[in-house]
C-alpha cells in the first residue's frame, strides 16, 4: 500500500471514529438523561415519545454513515471516492442546521473535525475506474 492510500485511510478511519465516539456519547450517556427528562415532563400526548425516537434516531444515523464510510474506504469499488467524500460532506452539511437550532458546543466542534478528516482523506483517494 502506498503513502498516499494510507494517509488517505488514516484520516477516514480517524473521522470514523469520531463520529462513532460521538453516536455512543449520544446513545449511552444522554440518550438516558433526555429519556428522563422527557418522562418527567408535562409534554402532552406522543410527543415525549417522538423526541426520545429522535434523539436515538440521529446517532444510529452517525453510526450508519460511519459504517458505510469506512465500507467504501476499505472495497475495492470503483465509485468508494464519491461515497466517501458525499458521507463527508453530508457530515460537515448538518453541522450549520445543529448551530442554528442549538448554538456551538463540543459536539459540533467533533464532527466540524470528522467531516473534515473524512473529506481531506477523500480526497487523497484515487480513483478507481473499471476496465
Amino acid at each position: 500500500m502506498d503513502k498516499r492510500k494510507a494517509a488517505a485511510r488514516s484520516l477516514i478511519v480517524l473521522g470514523c471514529l469520531i463520529v462513532l465516539a460521538g453516536s455512543a456519547i449520544h446513545l449511552l450517556l444522554a440518550y438516558p438523561k433526555v429519556s428522563a427528562a422527557l418522562a418527567s415532563s408535562n409534554l402532552e400526548g406522543k410527543l415525549p415519545g417522538a423526541l426520545r425516537s429522535v434523539f436515538f434516531m440521529i446517532a444510529l444515523t452517525w453510526t450508519a454513515l460511519a459504517a458505510i464510510t469506512l465500507i467504501a474506504t476499505f472495497s475495492k469499488a470503483s465509485f468508494s471516492k464519491p461515497i466517501v467524500l458525499f458521507c463527508g460532506f453530508t457530515l460537515l452539511a448538518m453541522v450549520p442546521a445543529w448551530v442554528s437550532m442549538m448554538g456551538w458546543f463540543v459536539g459540533n466542534e467533533m464532527f466540524v473535525a470528522a467531516g473534515a478528516l473524512v473529506v481531506g482523506g477523500g480526497a487523497l483517494l484515487r480513483s478507481r475506474h473499471s476496465i
